[in-house]
């Protein structure tokens, strides 16, 4: 067993119509209709309410001419196809890369992708460093459509494997079920599936798995009261009974917001049920296995959210829980499983001067990461002894590891940097031996070898300390002559650890300075690091990246003209904020899948589960923060606004739409200061997409127009504009 948090149409081609008046000199105009509601004595007014209607002819005509107006700007942008194709490039430089490695029943199952292909395929191996097959290829049969596999689950003998088949990044997947020997499928589909399988029983003749309420990411209902199911291969998924739910099991107290999810124990002597939330705390009930197919399970409560466990791993009847209850770096507990008691754990890793990020197992041995707020380092624990053991790696970095499974000692290592390609490792905790994996891709990419790091810290306005990761070309001085690509994400404690990215090389290699802020309300710093950023605290998220900007000006990596800020989904909070607050500190922003009206996010299909992380605008104190966060409601007409790019995903399950359609609406009404404000709408996208294809081209749209708008030579209209930097 292994507990953590897990969440984890068709147009035809439209004339600007009358609902779009277009402006001589920029996007299509969004009419204002003013509606007003008061939430506890403070009336709000917004005026594009009507763009909330995404099934209406009259919003989804404004967001194609947007579509189109934003298009055929970009497509002007010199250097853009350029920036396109050192991506693919880039991406050719590694002959394959593989993800997802999974063992079940000797066989290891994973996703390759080759330079040449879009997406991944499934393959698999009859050892570690046998012979590779190709299992499964999401592309055939899918004609012009962007398809990928979201997610796949062997069963334990390695004989079945459940499929996630998504289309244009929607992320409403269909499970199809495979026999992995002759590679034929069931007659059966289950859909639409977010969060992949729960677990196959132990005999592989079913799976658990989630069902969402509907395929379309526009219904409200489509997360609410869903009921998690086990599906016996080979019958009619209507016929599929119900794990646990809210509405079979109403004592356990399940709410409307969350998702029920079923796996079981690796000795499959017990059930798990997990009512998954965005709250990091687990909600986890267990019962016997042999219940499995009772009409109704006697689930008893385990872990309740006040315990503030994270993680959770077992092994021989014991559970190792992952807890910051009075320990904001986190400590490591151990109880028994069938008589839990989890207020007198014992304490198995004390709390310490670095983060606990992560919690493993193999067969005889816990496994921990811990992070410093840049490196992570490794320890194991023998079950047999009493003592952590550190573990000598073999570069710095970002540390990923995890058993195989719980039949032996085998475990997986993989560690990036900002500076340096992604490795994949075999690790023995018996004698500590870390070798290269025969799953390892090796790669060199171009300018790389010319990358420094400063790690620094920023002064906040209240005097914290903010880390700021801050990457360039050592070729580039200090002169503040550099564009700037300034990112932050500061939301449900994750941390935005060093990681290589060729998206930044791209960047890098052409003189721009990549910085990230680790904001609050990530975890890089730990718990009391997430929730300084977090509901009536979350003005700190923006705040910190303000002070980071204001740090990489006042230090002559850049100057307010050549920096651009970007935030991505929750992340579009920080960014919103970010501009309303000080629009004069950057030349050009991206609000990438926004969440940008926060007061309106509980009226989307995934705004109720997040209610938990943000807050509600039933509760006064929730209200209050809401609208501090809320960046279209701190648009001010008249006011000079940077340059922006909005990013909506048609297919976004997570945030929807129109949440960056007002947004852009709004700037675009309001700005003063000369500068475009566009709204970039993708229909071959979600929330993100597997398909390189439509990424590259999605982040160098993004990422030119900042630097068209914050000067970098090789972006703007004439001859002859040159590299800042040749690698």
């Amino acid at each position: 067993m292994k507990i953590e948090r897990r969440l984890l149409s068709c147009l035809g081609l439209i004339a600007l119509v009358s609902a779009a008046p277009v402006r001589a000199d920029g996007p299509p105009a969004a009419r204002k209709d003013p509606v007003t509601d008061t939430y506890f004595g403070t009336t709000l007014t917004d005026d594009y309410r009507w763009l909330e209607d995404v099934k209406s002819t009259e919003v989804t005509d404004w967001l194609k001419s947007q579509a189109d107006y934003t298009k055929n700007l970009l497509d002007k942008i010199p250097g853009r196809d350029a920036l396109v194709a050192d991506y693919v490039k880039l991406d050719a430089a590694r002959p394959a890369n593989i993800s997802g490695v999974i063992r079940k029943g000797g066989r290891y199952f994973y996703k390759k992708t080759l330079p040449t292909e879009n997406v991944g395929r499934l393959y698999y191996r009859e050892s570690l460093d046998g012979k590779e097959t190709l299992l499964f290829d999401p592309t055939v049969g899918a004609g012009e459509k962007s398809v990928s596999l979201s997610f796949y689950m062997p069963s334990e003998d390695g004989k079945k494997i459940a499929l996630g088949i998504a289309e244009q990044g929607s992320e409403s997947a269909t499970i199809r079920i495979m026999s992995v020997d002759d590679k034929s499928f069931a007659t059966e589909t289950i859909s639409p599936c977010w969060q992949g399988i729960g677990g196959w029983s132990q005999d592989g003749a079913g799976f658990s798995y989630n069902l969402m309420n509907s395929a379309d990411v526009h219904d409200k209902n489509r997360e609410l009261n869903t009921k998690a199911f086990f599906h016996v291969v080979g019958t009619d998924p209507k016929n599929d009974s119900v794990l646990l739910s809210a509405e079979k099991y109403p004592s356990l107290g399940i709410t409307a917001q969350d998702l029920p999810i079923v796996s079981f124990t690796d000795d499959f002597k017990y059930l798990v049920g997990v009512s998954a939330s965005v709250r990091n705390e687990l909600t986890l009930f267990i019962a016997p296995a042999s219940e499995l197919k009772n009409d109704k399970i006697n689930w008893k409560p385990f872990l309740k959210p006040e315990d503030e466990v994270t993680n959770a791993v077992e092994h021989d009847g014991m559970v190792y829980l992952l807890s910051h209850k009075n320990a904001p770096k986190y400590k490591i507990l151990v109880t028994s499983l069938s008589h839990p008691d989890v207020a007198n754990a014992k304490v198995v890793m004390p709390q310490g001067t670095e983060t606990i990020d992560g919690l493993e197992r193999t067969k005889d041995y816990l496994l921990a990461t811990t992070s410093d707020g840049i490196n992570n380092h490794v320890s194991i624990y023998p079950f047999a002894g009493s003592k952590w053991e550190p573990v000598k790696l073999p570069r710095t970095g970002t540390v990923g590891i995890s058993g195989y499974d719980a039949t032996s000692n085998d475990a997986q290592i993989v560690i990036t940097s900002w500076t340096k390609p992604t490795e994949r490792y075999q690790f023995q905790p018996k004698t500590k031996a870390i070798t290269l994996s025969p799953l390892n891709v090796a790669a060199t990419f171009p300018g790389a070898d010319d990358l420094v790091v400063d790690e620094v810290q920023a002064t906040a306005k209240d005097g914290t300390k903010i880390p700021l990761s801050i990457i360039y070309n050592k070729k580039v001085a200090k002169d503040g002559k550099a564009n700037c690509y300034l990112s932050g994400y500061g939301a449900y404690g994750i941390t935005e650890p060093p990681h290589f990215s060729i998206l930044n090389l791209g960047l890098l290699n052409r003189g721009v300075v990549v910085a990230v802020a680790h904001v609050r309300g990530g975890g890089e710093l730990g718990f009391d690091w997430y929730h300084a950023g977090y509901k009536a605290t979350k003005p700190n998220t923006w705040n910190d990246f303000i002070a980071c900007a204001e740090y990489l000006v006042q230090n002559k990596y850049t100057t307010p003209a050549k920096l651009f800020g970007e935030g991505t989904s929750a992340g579009g909070i920080l960014i919103g904020r970010a501009i309303t607050e000080r629009p004069d500190l950057f030349g050009a922003a991206i609000a990438n899948v926004p969440c940008a009206n926060a007061v309106r996010m509980e009226n989307t299909p995934n705004g109720p589960v997040n209610t938990p992380e943000f807050g509600s605008v039933a509760d006064q104190d929730g209200f209050k923060g809401l609208l501090e966060m809320d960046a279209f409601q701190h648009v001010k007409a008249g006011t000079k606004y940077p340059a922006v790019i909005c990013v909506g995903g048609f297919n976004d399950p997570r945030v929807i739409v129109w949440q960056p359609a007002k947004f852009a609406a709004a700037l675009q009404n309001a700005t003063t200061s000369g500068k475009p404000v566009v709204l970039q709408v993708n229909y071959d996208d979600g929330h993100f997409t597997e398909d390189k294809k439509v990424t590259f081209r999605n982040f160098a749209n993004m990422y030119a127009f900042c630097l068209w708008q914050t000067g970098h030579p090789d972006f703007q209209p004439g001859p002859g504009s040159t590299s800042a930097v040749a690698p």
